[in-house]
């Protein structure tokens, strides 16, 4: 069939019968809110941030330098694109990729500089190809930095004449940080090429390595290394200058805060810390026979330690019929309990939304066509599951959102994310597994373990009762360490949320799926084993995204 073209990226396209999904930007459910003026006039959503005399703004604007169909996410390929137009005084430091299975949504930063030195920033001393596609129409350059200096990103071009010293500068190191490459855009084999997004190689609270939304091309030819290129760094002595106040924290909760589907067959539902504390809570400590009721606000609790197994949480005595109903949760009660920090230099803020269970049900296990409950296996006291929303601080726009399953999680795109029409705007829609909670983007199964021989733990998500975690009432901003926000007594409290739980594994699958040839009990065996550790869950101020950047799944 004959191929038609499109002009929507600012350079023809060739498409076939349907429109490819980048060939649209991504525009949000609703317009972006006014956010409030900070009432210590913050640099929120103002447009620009200053790096330490590096002013920097973020580009979302593109024109299509070249495109391809194969390979990619979907094998649909990726388009490579240059910021335009770029701001008067203001110079690219690299070129943007994305693969073509979705809406044309991301940017690049641009730079100034606003020392007073002029030394800041300078103009490429040369240009090494790197790669040409086979059309001819794609050649992708690496930036020869002058000594002192680091390039940012690749350079695309759709000519093989080299690009201009004026296409892109260089930054003096001292406003680098390292980097790394985040995921890939496009590889072949065949040509040994490759592009993938770089993002500064540490990040968490603390850390300055700043997001240019640039990437990496190599090839077998020029093997480029990530520590050629260098993250821009936030040198500011006030790096959190441009985050939200608590005002602005809250707009951006009633803005973002998301819907939270449970399973239509889940017995195990949320409740505030609180219900759980008031409902009969135990505080157990090691060599005493005693339990202690827990404060309703866990003044009792103890804080630091670390989780050293000398106290734990626990559900009422088991002789106490409150015991099975404190297990069911309290769903009119839940609340979230939101962490506001910065991230990448300061130049995003991430919001995560933690919800507690009093309990995690037990898993169920799916081998080919079976599905086989697992007894009391990953059955468990205290469970903390979170979403978090990274914001951009140049805009409040909502960039990406983080999705925990387990032990770690997955980024979700905000294009690429479900919204409910009619509830909330812009508020993202986010499905709990039944029994696990682990979070997920779309309704459906997802296997934990070797889906391709059609053995994994099941995660169910369907749309049964709603968390809606929007509304004042239903979250809680527990901290916030940059504005001084004071935590509740509970948080401070580092050991087990519930006992530690010792599964007889082999036993168990033995029992439960004993129709199974052995080959296949142990293979499953070996699964549940390497998922279900057994320690009682820590709160959320022991794991590691506390401090850190989220844990992605491998």
């Amino acid at each position: 069939m004959p191929r038609s073209k499109s002009c929507l990226l600012s350079s023809c396209v060739p498409m076939g019968t349907a429109a490819l999904p980048i060939e649209k930007h991504f525009v949000p459910p609703a317009a972006l809110p006014s956010w409030p003026a900070s009432v210590s006039d913050g640099g929120f959503a103002k447009g620009s941030i200053d790096l330490g005399g590096l002013e920097v703004r973020q580009i979302t604007k593109f024109s299509k330098v070249w495109s391809t169909m194969q390979g990619g996410e979907d094998g649909v390929g990726a388009t490579f694109c240059k910021p335009s137009p770029v701001p008067a005084g203001f110079s690219a430091l690299g070129h943007y990729a994305q693969p073509n299975n979705r809406p044309l949504f991301g940017h690049v930063l641009v730079a100034r500089d606003t020392s007073g030195t002029g030394a800041l920033l300078a103009a490429p001393v040369d240009y090494t190809l790197i790669w040409s596609s086979p059309d001819g129409a794609g050649h992708f350059w690496l930036p020869k930095a002058p000594e002192g200096y680091k390039a940012v990103g690749a350079v695309v071009t759709a000519t093989s004449d080299k690009p201009s010293p004026d296409e892109v500068r260089c930054v003096r190191a001292d406003f680098t940080d390292a980097c790394e490459t985040e995921k890939p855009e496009l590889s072949s084999d065949k040509d040994g090429f490759r592009a993938a997004t770089l993002r500064p190689a540490v990040r968490g609270i603390d850390a300055r390595g700043v997001h240019a939304g640039t990437f990496l091309a190599q090839s077998s030819a020029t093997p480029v290394s990530a520590s050629t290129f260098g993250c821009l760094k936030n040198n500011s002595a006030s790096y959190t200058s441009s985050m939200p106040d608590l005002s602005q924290v809250n707009s951006l909760l009633a803005a973002y805060a998301p819907h939270v589907f449970l399973h239509p067959k889940e017995a195990y539902l949320p409740s505030s810390v609180t219900w759980f504390f008031e409902s009969g809570a135990l505080l157990h400590q090691k060599g005493s026979q005693t339990a202690t009721p827990v404060a309703a606000d866990g003044s009792n609790l103890p804080r630091g330690g670390g989780n050293d197994g000398g106290y734990w949480l626990d559900l009422p005595a088991a002789d106490n019929n409150q015991r099975e109903d404190v297990k069911k949760g309290d769903l009119p009660s839940a609340k979230v309990y939101v962490q506001a920090k910065p991230m990448l230099g300061g130049t995003v803020t991430d919001l995560a939304v933690w919800i507690f269970y009093p309990l995690n049900g037990a898993a169920r296990a799916q081998v080919g066509f079976l599905t086989i409950p697992l007894g009391e296996i990953g059955e468990h006291v205290g469970d903390w599951e979170h979403v978090t929303l990274r914001v951009s601080n140049f805009s409040g726009e909502l960039l990406r959102v983080y999705l925990s399953q387990h032990s770690a999680g997955t980024w979700v795109e905000a294009s690429q994310l479900e919204y409910l029409d009619g509830f909330g705007w812009n508020r993202p829609v986010a499905y709990a597994s039944r029994h696990g909670h682990a979070m997920y983007p779309k309704a459906g199964l997802v296997l934990q373990g070797d889906s391709r021989l059609g053995v994994g733990i099941r995660n169910d998500c369907a749309r049964g009762s709603r968390l809606d975690t929007g509304g004042a009432e239903r979250w809680e901003v527990v901290s916030a360490e940059y504005l001084g926000v004071k935590e509740p007594a509970w948080l401070g409290f580092e050991r087990g949320w519930g006992p530690r739980e010792v599964y007889n594994i082999g036993r168990v699958i033995n029992s439960v799926a004993r129709i199974l040839p052995r080959s296949m009990r142990e293979r499953l065996a070996k699964l549940v084993e390497k998922v279900f550790v057994g320690d009682g869950p820590t709160g959320p101020k022991m794991h590691g995204n506390w401090r850190n950047d989220e844990r992605e799944a491998r």
